[in-house]
């Protein structure tokens, strides 16, 4: 018999171990099963840290090649040492994911090696690779298991020609053509990783447009930039199988209403079409914890599934599949467990996609506000006329800033454009308190910066920019 806790968390993912950092601060005494051999889970071990390193790299190597002459830095052709690029990228993870162990130690975590299942209330199982599986017990258990790739039936994933984000992340040598199925934002930043490194990129996608759910108009200039990049698109179309009988894999491609099929040769083919809750071995059947109809565990809003004592956080819930949204349910739970009010706040949460240009985004998009009925003004500046853009080669792109037509209150922002994934984050603080966009007008930004776009956009909501 394992110790017993106040709280034991299946998976050290983002959720998970955010989660129990925050209970032991709270004074809780914390156990968290984990079957890998490294904690972090997807995103730190084979997610969302490895694919920055190779994104950022790169983006590098592709400035070097393509902007450096005109900044006047004379190299000769930058060469690609993808050895070094994958060492820099291995470096990244292992940094990140002994940051979490060394977090664990000094906030006196347990870690409980093995596969852990639900065996009633207040129990689990934790099976390891080899040995007996003990049992622990605890006050509280939370699952935060995180999601794993979804794929399409049919297609058989090898993750050496034919991978998920796990196997894009891996590859030995640049493809010269790959074939992303899903234009989401696994697919189009690791689509865009390999077409800087040399790939001939095309995406295929079911709907008719790129970045299902984010504001359409975005969406579109999103799309333009990359086919100027050299990716190529396919939309409304859907992959009915791929053949890997031959030296090159076959991929048949169909209009998704039905039609003639086209057979695009790759040699390697990603499949990105989104991820699904992992949820398998946990007995939550046995427990009687209540799936939804598309798997999900059902929580209420405090995070309590059907089974008093047992909660769940992060992907296998309902909501955005991002990193920072499990961190904020891990705190959020760890302090309503502690009786506080932990509270997640849904309507300002952030998202970015980690491309050149990067696009970053939160709260309604103008679609989802039409549809509402809401009436919204539109203001918007474009980064050709800001001064620190062009200094940088980085005038591409612009601030979208939507707001209430009678209370000027922020509804939603979207950016496209160098560092959107950091410029985001003062409309987010500016949403969480209510702002209105006068608020983010009268507010002094330092000049020369990216960020007095996002300035200027919240102008043009008033009597107008001042640089355009």
């Amino acid at each position: 018999m394992a110790d017993s806790f106040d709280l034991i968390i299946i998976g050290s993912g983002p959720g998970g171990y955010v989660a129990a950092i925050r209970a032991a601060q709270l004074g809780m005494k914390v156990g968290v099963v984990e079957k890998w051999p490294t904690l972090g889970g997807t995103c730190l071990n084979i997610g969302c840290i490895p694919s920055k390193a190779l994104l950022h790299a790169s983006e590098l190597f592709d400035e070097a090649k393509h902007g450096f002459k005109q900044l006047g830095i004379d190299i000769g052709e930058p060469k690609l040492n993808l050895t070094q690029m994958m060492a820099h990228k291995t470096e990244t993870v292992a940094s990140n994911v002994g940051g979490v162990d060394y977090l664990f130690k000094k906030n006196k975590i347990t870690v409980l090696r093995g596969t852990g299942s639900i065996v009633g209330p207040g129990k689990v199982r934790v099976t390891p690779e080899s040995g007996e599986p003990i049992q622990a017990e605890a006050k509280a258990i939370v699952i935060a298991t995180g999601s794993v790739s979804a794929n399409l039936p049919g297609i058989e994933i090898d993750e050496k020609r034919v991978v998920t984000s796990t196997g894009a992340l891996t590859l030995d040598a640049v493809p010269e053509k790959l074939v992303v199925i899903g234009a989401g934002v696994i697919g189009l930043e690791l689509g865009s990783v390999w077409s800087r490194l040399g790939a001939k990129v095309t995406v295929v996608e079911y709907l008719d447009r790129i970045l299902p759910g984010m504001d359409s108009e975005v969406a579109r200039q999103f799309q333009r930039m990359l086919a100027k990049q050299g990716m190529e698109f396919k939309l409304s179309s859907k992959v009915a199988g791929v053949d890997t009988s031959g030296a090159a894999l076959q991929v048949w491609v169909e209009p998704a209403q039905g039609g003639e099929i086209e057979v695009l040769d790759a040699d390697v083919a990603l499949v990105a079409i989104g991820r699904k809750p992992f949820t398998e071995g946990l007995g939550l059947e046995e427990a009687g914890v209540a799936l939804d109809e598309r798997g999900r565990v059902r929580v209420d809003a405090h995070y309590k599934t059907s089974v008093e004592g047992i909660y769940a956080i992060g992907d296998v819930i309902a909501g955005p599949m991002l990193a920072h949204k499990a961190e904020d349910e891990g705190i959020a739970i760890a302090e309503i467990l502690a009786g506080q009010a932990g509270h997640v706040n849904y309507g300002a949460m952030p998202a970015v996609v980690y491309t050149n240009p990067e696009v970053a985004s939160v709260g309604k998009t103008e679609d989802e506000l039409k549809a509402e009925g809401t009436e919204y003004k539109i203001g918007k500046f474009p980064f050709s006329a800001n001064g620190r853009a062009k200094a940088m080669l980085a005038s591409q792109g612009f601030v979208k800033i939507l707001a209430d037509v009678e209370t000027d209150r922020v509804l939603g922002a979207h950016i496209i454009g160098k560092n959107a994934g950091e410029m985001i984050h003062e409309l987010v603080t500016l949403m969480e308190f209510s702002g209105a966009a006068e608020d983010l007008a009268r507010t002094t930004h330092a000049h020369p910066t990216l960020s007095e776009a996002v300035r200027e956009a919240a102008l043009s909501l008033g009597d107008g920019a001042i640089h355009i």
